[in-house]
């Protein structure tokens, strides 16, 4: 499965860089394929570690945060691997044709 999401902290004021970069780097520590953008990090791997993995970096930041914003969406499709890599290639395959 991919799990693309984002946590935002609430109540800690307009700039909320710090408190994202401790949830990425959970995910970066976790050792799953995982890539993160300017709104969303995205994370694959099975169901358990996935959600294993956004709960730890949705407690990292409420360890700092008095409130915790999550948008999760999830792409949940058995027997695919590679799938942050390959559904990107597949989109460019189709823009060079």
């Amino acid at each position: 499965m991919i799990v693309a999401f984002s946590v935002t902290p609430l109540g800690v004021g307009e700039g909320v860089g710090e408190y994202v970069a401790d949830a990425v780097r959970v995910v970066r520590e976790s050792g799953l394929p995982h890539r993160t953008d300017a709104m969303f990090t995205s994370v694959e791997g099975g169901w358990d570690e996935v959600m294993d993995v956004v709960k730890r970096a949705v407690d990292a930041v409420a360890a700092r945060a008095p409130r915790v914003s999550v948008v999760l969406k999830a792409d949940i499709r058995p027997g695919v691997t590679d799938g942050l890599t390959s559904k990107v290639a597949t989109v460019e395959h189709h823009l060079r044709a």
